[in-house]
Formats: C-alpha cells, sequence, structure tokens
C-alpha cells in the first residue's frame, strides 16, 4: 500500500480501554471490538502516535545472527514466459527442485526488485508490496537436502537484502521424511509470520489490518512466484499457528531475547503437481521442535518502543488459528473460463517477470487516463475463481469468495461513470442487493463477458465521493477506477471462529496483487489504500449492518511518476555469485 500522511490522532474515544478488550469476551466479541475501535471517521482518526519517531524507526531487514547464510544465485534476467501464462495451469512444466529453482521462486515472491533513492535518503521496493513500504512480513521455507544449498532438510529464513536463506535449524532426515510423505515427490512448504511493531510504529492500533492486507499480498506473490515454475501452492490452513511457531522457530525465548517477536501466520505447501486429496495439514507431533539444532539469534529492530498498543497483542490473540478446522467448499456454480472471459486470455503485453518486477504502487494519478472495457473487463475477471480448477490464485485458498467489491468507475472506455458491484461469488448476489440501497438498479452491463458479475449500481460522476471516503486522497478519484473491497464479515466470524478475522485480510491481499499485476499488464498502475472512513464507505453503498464490512480499498489509473526520485538496480554487480556459494554476506548492499 502507499504511504499517507494523517493528523495527530487521540485515543479510541467512546469505545472501551485498550486494557479493557478482552476481558471476559469470546475472541469473536475481541475482533468486534477491535475493527470497531480501528475505523477511521470524519471526526477522528484511529489511534496512532501521530508523527513518525524517527529515533525508533525499525529496521525493514531481519537477520539471524550466527546462522549459516547461504546466498542464492542471481536468476539470469530476460526470463521470455508471458505473463498471461501464469494463469494458464498446466501449461508450464514443473521445474525440478534445485538451487536455482529455489532461488528464482524467492526472486519472484519475496526479493528486492528495485531501490529508490532521493537525495541521500534510499529505500528499497520489494516484489510483495507493503504499506508504507515497512514490510512487516518475514518468509520462510522448510526444505530436503538440495545440492549446493544444504546436505540435510533444514528450517531456512529468507534475506531479502542479501537474496540469501539463512538456515535456522537442521531437520532429522526421518522427520522430514515422514512430514512429506502424504505429499506429491518434489514438494516443500514455505511459511509467512508477521512483525507487528513495524506497521504500529506509524499506523498505531490499525497495523494488525495492514500486516494482514500484506500477508495476503504475499501469499499471492508466493502462489504466482510457483506458477512462474509451474508449481503448484495450497494453504494448508488445517495447521495450528502454534505449530506454525514451533515448526519455524518464532516462538524460542533464547533466540529472541529483546528483538522485536513474530507472530506466526500461515504455512502452505508447494508441489509440482496437486490434487484434491492431498491434506491440508501436519502431523503436529512431529513439529514440535524437540530434537532440532536451531541457530541464530534474531536482531533488534528498534532501539527502543516508546510507545506500545495492546489492543494489537489483543486482537493477535484472538486471531490465533488452533489447527482445528480445514475449509472444504463448493466450487460448482461459479463460472467457467469462457464464461468470464469470453475468449480465454492467450496472448499480452508483458513477460511475467516484467510484470513482476515492475510492479510499483503509484503515488498520484493523472484524472485524465482512461482504460479500455476490454482490459478493465480482464482486470475483473481475473478475480473470480473458476469451477474448473478454480483458476490461479484462487487455487491457493479452499474458502469460497468472502470480498466483494464496490467500485467508483471514473474513466473507463464506453461505460457510464457511477457506482457499481462485483459479486464474486454467485450465492451472494441476492444477499448483497438485500444488503444496499434499495434504489440501486443494479443493471447488468450487457458489453462484459456472460459470465463476469458485473452491476451498474447508480449513474453519475463519483470521484470526489471516490476521494472523500478514502481519507480525502485525490488518488481515488484520479484514476480510471477505485473500489472498495466489502467483506462477508460477522457471519464468517460466526461460522469458522475469530481466525477468520485474518483470512478475510489475506483474501483481500490476494485481489490487490491481481490487481496490482494486471495494471502493469494493461500499462497503467495500481496502489492499495488502507486510510479510508469505514462507516462512510458503507453508507456509500446503504451498508447498515456490521453483517458487511469494507476491508480494503484500490485504485487503478494513469500514474504521475515522480522525477525527483533514481531508481538503482535491486541487487549490485557486487552481488554476482561464484559458482560455488559461500556463508558470507556485507552488511549493506
Amino acid at each position: 500500500m502507499a504511504s499517507y500522511r494523517f493528523p495527530l490522532v487521540v485515543g479510541p474515544g467512546p469505545l472501551e480501554r485498550a486494557d479493557r478488550l478482552e476481558g471476559d469476551a469470546s475472541p469473536e466479541e475481541v475482533v468486534v471490538a477491535y475493527h470497531e475501535r480501528t475505523k477511521h471517521h470524519f471526526h477522528r482518526f484511529a489511534a496512532s502516535l501521530g508523527y513518525m519517531d524517527w529515533a525508533t524507526q525499525p529496521d525493514p531487514f531481519r537477520r539471524y545472527l550466527g546462522a549459516d547464510l547461504v546466498r542464492l544465485p542471481l536468476p539470469p534476467t530476460g526470463r521470455p514466459l508471458p505473463y498471461w501464462q501464469l494463469y494458464a495451469i498446466g501449461t508450464v512444466p514443473p521445474e525440478p527442485l534445485s538451487l536455482e529453482s529455489v532461488s528464482l521462486f524467492f526472486r519472484y515472491a519475496l526479493s528486492l526488485t528495485a531501490w529508490k533513492r532521493f537525495h541521500e535518503t534510499t529505500w528499497s521496493l520489494r516484489a510483495n508490496p507493503s504499506s508504507g513500504d515497512l514490510h512487516p512480513t518475514e518468509g520462510y521455507a522448510v526444505l530436503p537436502a538440495i545440492e549446493r544449498l544444504g546436505d540435510t532438510s533444514a528450517v531456512y529464513h529468507y534475506a531479502p537484502r542479501e537474496h540469501a536463506l539463512e538456515r535456522r535449524a537442521v531437520l532429522d532426515a526421518s522427520l522430514w521424511t515422514e512430514l512429506v510423505a502424504p505429499f506429491p515427490k518434489g514438494s516443500f512448504l514455505v511459511g509467512l509470520s508477521s512483525v507487528h511493531w513495524r506497521e504500529a510504529w506509524k499506523y498505531g492500533e490499525r497495523a494488525f489490518r495492514y500486516c494482514q492486507h500484506d500477508v495476503g499480498h504475499a501469499l499471492a506473490t508466493m502462489r504466482i512466484a510457483a506458477a512462474a515454475l509451474g508449481w503448484r501452492l495450497v494453504l494448508l490452513d488445517g495447521v495450528g499457528d502454534d505449530a506454525i511457531s514451533r515448526f519455524l522457530g518464532l516462538g524460542r525465548d533464547e533466540d529472541f531475547g529483546e528483538a522485536e517477536r513474530e507472530e506466526p501466520e500461515l504455512l502452505a505447501l508447494i508441489a509440482p503437481a496437486l490434487s484434491s486429496a492431498v491434506p491440508r495439514y501436519l502431523n503436529e507431533a512431529k513439529v514440535d521442535g524437540s530434537g532440532v539444532l536451531w541457530q541464530g539469534k534474531a536482531n533488534t529492530l528498534s532501539p527502543e518502543h516508546g510507545f506500545e498498543w495492546p489492543v494489537i497483542d489483543a486482537v493477535a490473540r484472538a486471531t490465533r488459528h488452533f489447527g482445528n478446522r480445514s475449509i472444504t467448499e463448493d466450487f460448482s456454480r461459479f463460472p467457467a473460463e469462457e464464461e468470464l472471459f469470453g475468449i480465454p486470455v492467450r496472448q499480452g503485453l508483458l513477460t511475467a517477470e516484467k510484470a513482476i518486477f515492475g510492479r510499483r504502487s503509484a503515488v498520484a494519478m493523472d484524472g485524465s487516463t482512461a482504460i479500455s472495457q476490454a482490459a478493465f473487463f480482464r482486470m475483473l475477471a481475473r478475480l473470480i475463481p473458476t469451477r474448473e480448477g478454480r483458476s490461479m490464485p484462487w487455487d491457493a485458498i479452499p474458502w469460497r469468495p468472502r470480498i466483494h467489491l464496490g467500485l467508483f468507475v471514473h474513466r473507463v472506455d464506453g461505460l457510464s461513470p457511477g457506482l457499481y458491484a462485483l459479486p464474486r461469488d454467485p450465492d451472494k448476489l441476492a444477499i448483497l442487493k438485500e444488503q444496499m440501497r434499495r434504489e440501486f438498479r443494479w443493471q447488468r452491463v450487457p458489453t462484459c463477458p456472460p459470465g463476469l458479475p458485473f452491476y451498474l449500481l447508480q449513474e453519475g460522476d463519483c470521484r470526489a465521493l471516490a476521494a472523500r471516503v478514502s481519507c480525502g486522497q485525490d488518488i481515488a478519484g484520479d484514476g480510471a477506477f477505485s473500489l472498495g473491497m466489502i467483506a462477508d464479515y460477522m457471519d464468517n466470524l460466526v461460522t469458522y471462529g475469530a481466525a477468520f478475522y485474518r483470512n478475510l485480510f489475506w483474501e483481500a491481499g490476494v485481489v490487490g496483487q491481481v490487481l496490482y499485476l494486471e495494471a502493469e499488464e494493461a500499462g497503467v498502475r495500481s496502489t492499495g489504500i488502507g486510510c479510508y472512513f469505514d462507516d462512510p464507505v458503507h453508507e456509500v453503498f446503504g451498508i447498515a449492518a456490521r453483517k458487511w464490512q469494507s476491508f480494503y480499498h484500490f485504485t487503478v489509473g494513469g500514474p504521475v511518476e515522480d522525477v525527483r526520485l533514481t531508481t538503482l538496480p535491486a541487487y549490485g554487480a557486487e552481488r554476482q555469485v561464484p559458482a560455488k556459494p559461500t556463508l558470507q554476506w556485507p552488511a549493506q548492499v
């Protein structure tokens, strides 16, 4: 997401005090209380420090000091794989698991893509976008013995600045064999965690939301990277957070000391092929961390914190997943690819690599660029799972869409400006009609493909309205279109428990990542907007009850480039890797 400024904010106002958020409340009640207290309103913003305490700015790069650092060979640039082929499951031959393929996976998923410089200040951009460029998400891999990587199976932490893997733990060979026995040959595991402090430093109590957005973006970038290698990825939603923490070493007091802790988020399986019969859980008795040789101490990211945000810890505790569910839902009523696109997309402008490395968050839109209907409809169609294989990246998550789109269309050729809707689940159309304004037209747009559920709600110039509800930011009105992601919220807390709160943000992040890459392919830019006025957004669409809530905003359009900035390569010439990787790397790029 882009970085935005907003005024000094006072506390939670009439809502409950931070130290009373939990009390005797159920986890679901804690989630609802947190979501309400972290809303932005016209008269006040969610609680934050309100200014940048530069003395405590967190380091965006976690390292485990003392762990072996194995440099990954930088893949040669110019890979010709077309961008559109990422979505054509089964058309990219699976790469064998090797040092080179692991390197390419992380290069596309979580690596640096450029450095930016303004005068004496430099900062990095990554394949996985982040709110405020603060990067709370950390990536891990559990890999078998691979030539030139390691002689044994091991747990690794990915170090993006170095494009390297830190060997955190060596696993017993028999343990690895038992863990992957239910999975296809060539499988391995990847995990994500969050450092809440990195976001809270700037955004205060709302930071937990943004951390979850970032996890969703990273889940999408990993799925897309796997697709580029002909691999599949699926979320292991049957693995509890405690097991993930033990497996990745996140709960080891002796390795963290005073360093900022990492919250376990998810574990995913990557394999050359997957069937619906593949289990989405691990034998948790095998991942208790005992009998494993750990190495490395986490670096401290800030010299001090100055101010803490206990409500973030409270909602994190309330939303932990205990491995007591694995979701299975029916996608048989979803449209086929031909129905969504008219003609399946088999050509395009960019290679996958150019789209992935070229992705940027626009800092401003030009207020004039329009996009074609064809490009617009293709973007929306990419956001709908299909019934045959559910399509990429939606095959990574097992639940039907809970995120639906309320769109502010400004400049799409041949479409009237106004409010539109995209229900991403065919069975939620009637419910959305009931939840939204009675006077909305719900007129099917006749020029869109027959399977695309795109509806005109109300005609009219909504540029000022889009900007107003997005914290007054012109970028929401100056693009070709912007949107709010409306979540089927309360019913899912009841059905799947408080832990599903995170899943809703993850799904929103995946939606956002698809929009980012689709914008690149269309020759425009996109930006995630985390600062929006929650309840005024609901009022625009006539949503009065708490059952549905806005979870993320996005804008797409013609970018205004900041010519004051200098772009530098992600990895300089000194990063060229020798034929035999070493375990040394300088502190700075």
